[in-house]
């Protein structure tokens, strides 16, 4: 066995309404089976492979993270990590290894792996490490859901209320703004309200943070 059971029960706080997904990348068919049946008696939905070339032809899109073995047949884990990086590929890494030394476990983490765990290792440590990467991946992908919710309410905006939005942001009063782009102040009052309502924010605070968010100076 490559893992020490403990005796107590093992947790892991899985989210149903998002059914996380455990991959598992290893070339030891011993150790795919242990990790996937590890994983699945806490009642998470696991998916095995051999090979990184496998797993990416059947990675889908859902909370996740990886459990990747660091010595592989063709490639390796680091190797790949960086792969993944390089193309875009934002998911949680967990490196497991009997093999593993400091230097390998320093790029690891500076790459952004969650953990990394030399075989044998306790079953214990390995699902805390899962239950981390799930919850960080979920809290990513709220941030993009927020940010891509942000950038469609954005683009919801007039001409006028985007050409608007960064004098708001400056401090400047209605009066100065629309000396400064040649309205009434009773419109651009209208625009601002507008654009306030449309973005969903509450507060000169609040605006300011969302175009900071949105990129907008």
């Amino acid at each position: 066995m490559i893992i020490n059971r403990p005796k107590a029960k093992p947790h892991v706080s899985a989210v149903p309404d998002q059914s996380p997904i455990v991959f598992v990348i290893d070339d030891n068919p011993d150790v795919r089976e242990a990790l996937k049946s590890l994983l699945e008696s806490v009642r998470l939905d696991t998916r095995v492979f051999a090979s990184t070339e496998e797993f990416l032809r059947h990675r889908v899109e859902a909370v996740s993270c990886l459990v990747l073995d660091v010595r592989l047949s063709g490639t390796s884990g680091l190797d790949f990590q960086t792969r993944l990086a390089d193309a875009g590929i934002d998911i949680p890494i967990i490196f497991i290894t009997g093999h593993g030394d400091i230097r390998m476990s320093v790029r690891a983490m500076k790459a952004g792996a969650v953990q990394f765990l030399t075989k044998p290792f306790r079953e214990q440590d390995l699902l805390d490490a899962v239950r981390e990467a799930l919850e960080r991946d979920r809290a990513r992908r709220n941030r993009v859901g927020q940010s891509q919710a942000l950038k469609s309410r954005y683009e919801s905006l007039s001409e006028r209320e985007r050409e608007i939005l960064p004098l708001v942001t400056t401090g400047l009063q209605n009066k100065q703004i629309a000396h400064q782009v040649q309205l009434s102040e009773v419109t651009v009052k209208v625009h601002r309200a507008n654009l306030m309502r449309k973005l969903q924010v509450r507060g000169l605070t609040a605006l300011v943070k969302a175009a900071g968010a949105l990129g907008v100076s």
